[in-house]
């Protein structure tokens, strides 16, 4: 069930006095939001705030034996994996070709990545929270269908394949170079005020091109850094009712919004599902997402992705040793199906902290500034989630993670791009029927730590953003409306605004 408008509406009570027309039961349903919303996850929400909020367990686990296995996926999740032939069994396989080698160095104290920085001392080219994907937009008719039908993801560059490296281990040439440079834009709001963006341009170039495979001519390639992740397994438990509810693909109520579901294939079932996980909704449960991101960005082989990341021109990739069938029969696969259980137990139960302010009076006018705006068009506020008997901690909690998890078009500033940083249409397909303008809303809960759990830490899915209020003045397509409200806040509004979004 959704419950997105009940705090919303006390909250206006709040701030500009109730009217007499609310019955008893309105008031007292109002009054239990109230006391409820700096629970952003509900009984889950842990009281942190500190550069490890985002690394706790569930406050309600207290099953001794599932604490055990968190921390064991903890361990799993934040340190790293080596070559075939180390001293341990239990993390080598790394590569040959990889984005990083610990999943907590993209993640970084579990929370987002950064895009690279451009400084005195900084050239752009640490892309270590971050990759780049890859995906051909002139594809078989046989191939479109299936992206349409979510049965095929995409189809990767030849060169690169889905996704560029750019390390690899000893004696393996890397893929890819990677680097990223900023032009500045200027933003001016409505009463004079300036805000400087800067805006990325990608150097990209494949180690293969002297080989005969380039990049090719139509390749799209998309940016992304490493999201949160806090909250996600309650993610997971929203009811599929609840998130297809808010779809509206032909903006049939025309207030310019019209958010659309991705669905995917489930690797483990073979059916086609509700996408729920990624930039652009592109994986339907955490298992397969901690699978994909094994094996796309450590190089590392599990029992739903059981084959190395190789291509049939990389000759030195696909010789090299990797680390399957050490020590038992579990061991089939680099990373063991126990080693992935472990990291599914911890992805799922990774807590959200609880608001530090949520009823302070201008985190409130935040709030319906926000609302006014339109920004809860895609960043629904409320949902409850449903009952498991796997998950008991995470069932049936009243969350507020301000998320639709539909998918929405962003516009032209925002979207894929070409090897010549040309933004590409929305006619075109790069994640099953995920376009290349269009981005999953991202929960908010969190946001306001973000720099508290790593400085360094950057907004949007390509990172472009240093701010809260930088990433909000990128939004265009279906938030153009959204923005353009903003702009014409005053200072004591944006200052309103931003105290409501860094509470969160």
């Amino acid at each position: 069930m959704k419950l997105s408008t009940l705090p919303l509406c006390l909250s206006s009570c709040l701030l500009v006095g109730c009217g007499s027309g609310g019955s008893s039961s309105d008031t007292t349903q109002q009054n239990h939001a109230l006391q409820i919303e700096h629970l952003s996850a509900g009984d889950t929400s842990v009281s942190f705030s500190n550069p490890s909020a985002f690394s706790q367990h569930v406050a309600n686990m207290s099953d001794v034996e599932r604490i055990r296995r968190f921390n064991l996926g903890d361990d799993f999740f934040e340190n790293p994996w080596v070559e075939k032939q180390a001293s341990t069994e239990l993390r080598d396989g790394l590569g040959p070709l990889f984005n990083n080698n610990a999943c907590q160095d993209c993640h970084i104290r579990d929370g987002r990545g950064h895009a690279p920085n451009v400084s005195a001392t900084e050239d752009g080219t640490d892309f270590s929270s971050m990759l780049i994907r890859a995906s051909r937009s002139i594809i078989s008719d046989a191939d479109l269908q299936a992206m349409q039908n979510g049965t095929l993801a995409n189809v990767g560059d030849t060169s690169v394949g889905g996704q560029l490296q750019q390390n690899a281990i000893f004696a393996i040439e890397k893929e890819s170079n990677l680097r990223v440079s900023y032009t500045t834009v200027i933003i001016t709001f409505d009463d004079g005020y300036t805000v400087e963006l800067r805006k990325p341009q990608w150097h990209l170039t494949s180690n293969y091109a002297s080989q005969g495979y380039d990049f090719n001519a139509d390749t799209v390639f998309s940016a992304r850094v490493a999201p949160p992740m806090i909250g996600l397994g309650l993610l997971a438990l929203i009811p599929e009712a609840d998130i297809l509810a808010n779809e509206d693909i032909n903006d049939t109520d025309q207030n310019t919004i019209s958010g659309k579901a991705n669905h995917v294939k489930n690797h483990v079932s073979g059916q086609v599902e509700l996408g729920r996980f990624g930039w652009k909704a592109g994986q339907p449960t955490l298992r397969q997402q901690a699978a994909g991101a094994f094996n796309g960005d450590m190089g590392l082989t599990t029992e739903i992705f059981p084959d190395e990341n190789c291509l049939l021109h990389q000759d030195d990739c696909l010789v090299s040793p990797n680390g399957n069938g050490d020590s038992s029969s579990d061991y089939n696969f680099e990373v063991s199906s126990a080693v992935l259980d472990l990291i599914e137990l911890y992805s799922h139960n990774l807590a959200v902290p609880v608001r530090r302010n949520a009823y302070g009076e201008d985190v409130q006018k935040g709030k319906i500034l926000f609302a006014q705006a339109g920004c809860n068009s895609c960043h629904v506020e409320s949902y409850q989630t449903a009952s498991s008997e796997e998950h008991l901690e995470l069932s049936n909690q009243t969350i507020f993670p301000y998320s639709d998890s539909l998918l929405h078009d962003m516009g032209e500033d925002l979207a894929d791009f070409t090897v010549d940083n040309v933004s590409v249409s929305d006619t075109v397909l790069v994640e099953y029927q995920a376009n290349a303008k269009e981005w999953r809303t991202p929960a908010l809960w969190g946001l306001g730590l973000t720099h508290t759990v790593d400085p360094e830490a950057t907004f949007l899915h390509d990172g472009r953003a240093r701010t809260i209020m930088e990433a909000i003045l990128w939004h265009g397509g279906e938030a153009q409306g959204a923005k353009n409200a903003v702009l014409s806040f005053d200072n004591e509004e944006r200052h309103a605004l931003i105290e409501f979004l860094s509470d969160l």
